[in-house]
């Protein structure tokens, strides 16, 4: 066993554990059967759903959300000016029609907490994304004479509440709700969980091994959010109470160690949580706390929450700050957000000067970083499910700035290609679970998807809010607000299949056959650079994911051991990172040369993509000719060391009912090709069959002729070298190989998910990749 006795840890970026479907014994597992909270299962992470509390009463009929039928770069300009778009229903129409159907969707799937769509049209409902026109001052966002011809930080609106929600919204909210089924559905959930968190006690200081009180800090925050909003609704004073029980709490000498460092400031993450708990419970609290209460809440704020932040900033190599030179991750949204939200609550009170410093601190670091995490393409550069952090800590800095300040202050439009991270999000979602690749992060608790909610509202795309409302996790207090209730059409119609992402650091492609059908035919595959991702990264490239018939088939580990020893060292080539396996090359469903970890050197380039363009229409059930198509292909040559060529391609074939994958490699080393699954395998020479849920896949190698699968668990080679603490256990998942050895070759694997009835298979002419076309396998 390597001895790594004596290195240290490089936390460069260093991130807390926890999360609701970790297991110790078996790490992550599989949303095919998410557990219970403390439960386990027998697989790692196909996309594990989302990790909130929150949810549990909010998967009755979810609402499926609609992207705008031209949301592409085209809507730049568009996107760029906010406001609402011009619309041909009436608002009182669009009321009309929501009361009638109600929620579009008709269920969530509760073994992937994914909306189901009923199979039918409705031309009255399911019309193109749009947010109708209104002069109603309840329904804009924020309403005109709340915005401000001079906002700074210094010139703030004096009223209480000021964060997210300003007193007019709280005053509109009871109508919308009682005309939105959206609206009133979510309330209720809110409710419900408010009276599920007040019978529990406060939550107790749990120090996550060495790295964090992440999870405590999130789950207060959450608390704090429900009973704040609950008292606003109904001025019953037990939720005030409740809340201040709370918050006392995470102040108390039994919370954590009796100094300056309660809220784990060398984890900042934590602290900025904890902040941004603190500055709600102020605000929305306001004119039901006591003086005394006031004096106090912001005491612990200033010696917990801001003094630690003015200490980030000032103090010359403060470690605590170095998230605030950081462009790619969650980190400095989520750190300077809690900040800024805690400041914006107190400034006005504070007599310390911390909360009006650290406004002109934060403000201008979200500006040079937060916004440019997102990429020219939309995506987010960590990894899929990071996104939820970094955006929630970016939407609610950008939403509090805008109801305390009357403007956003730029954090909408400094970077210009923000608002396509919605597009981004939408289209990682495959019918079963996202295309999750890399780390997925601690548990989530107050952090949602549901910023593209306010990213709809925001930069004129009804599809966002459209697609967000009908997700298990839109009922929460944000939405409320941030909400367009003026939406109207399908999410669906006009959107296409197909996407393609080309940014150098996250090259990738997603293709379906349906947005609203539950067994529709995904798939997705990517290339991209291996470092330039917060080191929440695996060396992937060329990994993909395939789902059909409501199975994922080929699916993703997700997250090791957050807490093991050098997880994330560096990302390195020698990185400790990189000997386990689910971070290692062998880990993923991709090529594996010579037995070794692709390069982090790797820059992989996009050769072809292509699509049949085809867009779904109003009706949930979609049929498409034999010949749409779409496909990808990326030169990944350089992830490989001593090979000279490495190409692989993706297509969807026979009116994208099967898939092909294809690589073409050039190497004087062995060859293996991976694929991770957890369904069960039978193997035949150069087929195989794989079975879950009752349902098939079948799988064939077209070339080599002489090529045949061989399957082995998913287990570390007995050449790999050993980490400094052992692997999870991967119970459940079979890894489907095809050896070869040093050689030329063109592999080519057929899957054909088995339909049913009145399905005919096809197999397609083999064709060099530098070949392929839309009309290349005809």
């Amino acid at each position: 066993m390597a001895d790594y006795s004596n290195l240290q840890n490089n936390n460069s970026n260093p991130y807390g554990a926890g999360d609701p479907y970790y297991s110790q014994s078996t790490g992550y597992i599989t949303p095919m059967n998410p557990p219970k909270k403390a439960g386990t299962s027998k697989w790692v992470k196909l996309g594990i759903p989302i990790g909130l509390v929150v949810i549990a009463a909010a998967v009755v009929g979810g609402v499926l959300g609609s992207r705008a039928a031209n949301d592409d770069d085209s809507t730049s300009s568009a996107s760029a000016s906010g406001g609402n778009s011009s619309g041909s229903s009436d608002p009182g129409d669009v009321a009309s029609v929501k009361a009638e159907i109600g929620r579009f969707a008709t269920a969530t799937a509760s073994e992937w907490m994914m909306p189901v769509y009923p199979a039918t049209t409705n031309t009255a409902a399911f019309t193109v994304p749009t947010f109708v026109d209104t002069t109603d001052a309840k329904l804009a966002w924020p309403s005109d004479d709340w915005k401000s011809d001079s906002p700074s930080v210094t010139n703030l609106r004096p009223e209480h509440p000021r964060i997210i929600a300003p007193k007019y919204k709280w005053d509109a909210l009871p109508e919308l709700i009682q005309n939105d089924p959206y609206l009133k559905a979510w309330n209720d959930t809110i409710f419900g969980n408010a009276t599920e968190y007040y019978s529990l006690d406060p939550v107790k200081y749990v120090m996550d091994g060495d790295s964090g009180i992440l999870d405590n800090a999130r789950e207060i925050k959450m608390r704090i959010k429900a009973f704040s909003y609950a008292y606003r609704m109904t001025k019953d004073t037990k939720w005030a109470d409740r809340a201040w029980l709370e918050v006392q709490n995470a102040a108390s000498d039994d919370f954590g160690p009796n100094n300056d460092t309660k809220w784990n400031p060398s984890h900042f993450l934590d602290t900025a949580e904890f902040s941004a708990a603190y500055g709600i419970a102020y605000d929305w609290l306001f004119d039901v706390l006591t003086d005394d209460q006031k004096t106090q809440l912001r005491a612990d704020l200033n010696t917990y929450g801001l003094q630690p932040g003015i200490d980030t900033f000032t103090v010359a190599d403060n470690y605590y700050g170095w998230w605030q030179k950081t462009t790619y991750g969650n980190w400095n949204c989520v750190c300077n957000g809690g900040l800024t939200l805690a400041a914006l609550a107190i400034v006005d009170e504070d007599t310390t000067g911390n909360a009006a410093a650290l406004l002109e601190k934060t403000v201008p670091n979200a500006l040079g970083n937060c916004v440019y995490a997102v990429s020219d393409d939309g995506t987010w550069a960590e990894t899929a499910n990071y996104w939820y952090f970094g955006n929630t800590g970016h939407a609610e800095m950008a939403s509090a700035l805008q109801t305390a300040t009357g403007s956003d202050l730029g954090m909408f439009d400094t970077n210009p290609n923000y608002y396509k991270t919605g597009k981004y999000h939408m289209y990682a979602y495959g019918p079963t679970s996202k295309f999750d690749w890399g780390d997925h992060g601690p548990n989530k608790f107050s952090s949602t998807a549901n910023a593209v909610l306010l990213y709809g509202q925001y930069y004129n795309q009804p599809a966002y809010t459209l697609f967000q409302r009908e997700q298990a996790d839109a009922a929460e207090p944000w939405s409320m607000f941030w909400y367009d209730a003026t939406v109207n059409g399908a999410f669906w119609n006009g959107l296409e299949l197909d996407a393609f992402f080309d940014n150098a650091t996250d090259q990738w492609a997603s293709m379906r056959s349906s947005w609203t059908d539950s067994d529709a035919l995904f798939v997705a595959m990517k290339a991209g650079k291996n470092q330039g991702h917060e080191t929440h990264n695996d060396l992937d490239v060329g990994d993909f994911v395939l789902d059909a018939m409501g199975t994922r088939w080929a699916g993703e580990y997700g997250s090791a051991d957050y807490r093991a020893k050098l997880y994330f060292s560096n990302d390195t080539q020698e990185s400790v990172r990189w000997t386990w396996f689910r971070k290692m090359t062998e880990g993923q469903s991709t090529l594996l040369i010579n037995k070794a970890n692709q390069l982090v050197t790797a820059s992989p380039s996009v050769i072809s993509s292509g699509s049949s363009g085809t867009k779904q229409g109003s009706s949930t059930v979609l049929d498409v000719d034999t010949d749409d198509t779409a496909f990808w292909v990326a030169d990944i040559t350089s992830a490989y060391d001593g090979t000279t060529s490495a190409k692989r391609g993706v297509r969807m074939l026979n009116g994208r009912k099967q898939v092909l994958i294809q690589d073409e490699v050039n190497t004087s080393s062995d060859i293996q090709w991976r694929m991770h699954t957890n369904a069960t395998v039978t193997t035949d020479g150069s087929s195989a069959t794989l079975e879950r849920d009752g349902k098939t896949m079948k799988m064939e190698i077209l070339s080599p002729s002489n090529a045949k699968f061989t399957t082995m668990d998913a287990v570390r080679l007995d050449t790999d070298v050993t980490p400094p603490e052992p692997d999870q256990e991967n119970p459940g998942i079979t890894v489907m190989m095809i050896e070869l050895d040093a050689g030329e070759y063109t592999i080519e694997v057929l899957f054909t998910p088995q339909w049913g009835s009145g399905f005919k298979a096809v197999t397609p002419s083999s064709v060099a990749l530098d070949s392929w076309s839309l009309t290349s396998h005809n």
